[in-house]
């Protein structure tokens, strides 16, 4: 007998463990639907055509000068993380730093598979290294200060966008928001030491960086950002929440 569904104290309905099984499969041929979906994206993603990097791009790390071709470490491809952190800034963004959190645990297992995952910043080398400490991360994070990069890769503007009140940001014209925005870039390098320019994500397109959205949006409650200022205007930096895990 089909029973009647009740519902809890969060509005949801209650039900039987055959009638909820029947629901959970009717929802997995939805979740079956979105992977291929999201594997012929990929697949078009990776058919998009390249750009040679004709610029020469010089960095600063933490031993010396480096161009856009040494940062891929050996391997021929690499990941930027354009990482929110700009030069007169005391500390890095904090939803910047909440997707770095990621980084440090993926490093070993991309370079399994011929890949360099590193963070660009315009903040001078000097803050990078002692925010990088504070947070006790390894990863590469190189400072762009002083070049092109961040502004030719359309996450650093300029004070005459901000005079206009508009900025190219994701492909098209916004409101200007400020001086540095976060974004995700892709690059190859040949065995002749040429570089090209092969993906760029901005907005919510890197977001699958922040793997704590994965758990999020498996719970009941799920992000609960409504009512809030802006999405993620919850995160902090890890050692300025209330409540900090003793492991």
């Amino acid at each position: 007998m089909k029973s009647e569904g009740k519902n809890n104290t969060q509005g949801h309905q209650t039900v039987s463990q055959e009638e909820w099984v029947v629901a959970r499969k009717e929802l997995l041929t939805r979740e079956k639907e979105l992977t291929r979906l999201r594997d012929q994206l990929s697949s078009k993603r990776r058919e998009l055509p390249w750009v040679k990097e004709e610029k020469r791009y010089v960095f600063d790390g933490p031993e010396g000068k480096e161009a856009l071709a040494d940062l891929f470490d050996g391997r021929s491809q690499l990941i930027v993380y354009h990482f929110m952190f700009g030069p007169d800034w005391k500390e890095g963004c904090p939803i910047c730093s909440a997707a770095a959190e990621h980084i440090n645990s993926s490093l070993i297992h991309l370079a399994q598979r011929d890949v360099t995952l590193i963070a660009i910043s315009r903040a001078p080398i000097a803050q990078i290294e002692a925010f990088k400490k504070r947070m006790g991360w390894r990863f590469k994070w190189v400072s762009s200060y002083g070049s092109d990069f961040n502004f030719d890769y359309g996450v650093s503007f300029t004070k005459d966008d901000e005079a206009k009140g508009t900025m190219h940001y994701n492909y098209g014209t916004e409101p200007y928001r400020g001086e540095e925005v976060h974004g995700l870039s892709v690059f190859s390098k040949k065995e002749t030491g040429d570089v090209f320019h092969t993906y760029s994500a901005y907005a919510r397109g890197p977001e699958e960086m922040l793997g704590f959205y994965f758990y999020l949006d498996r719970v009941p409650k799920g992000r609960d950002e409504n009512g809030l200022d802006f999405p993620m205007s919850w995160v902090r930096h890890k050692d300025k929440y209330d409540s900090v895990l003793s492991h």
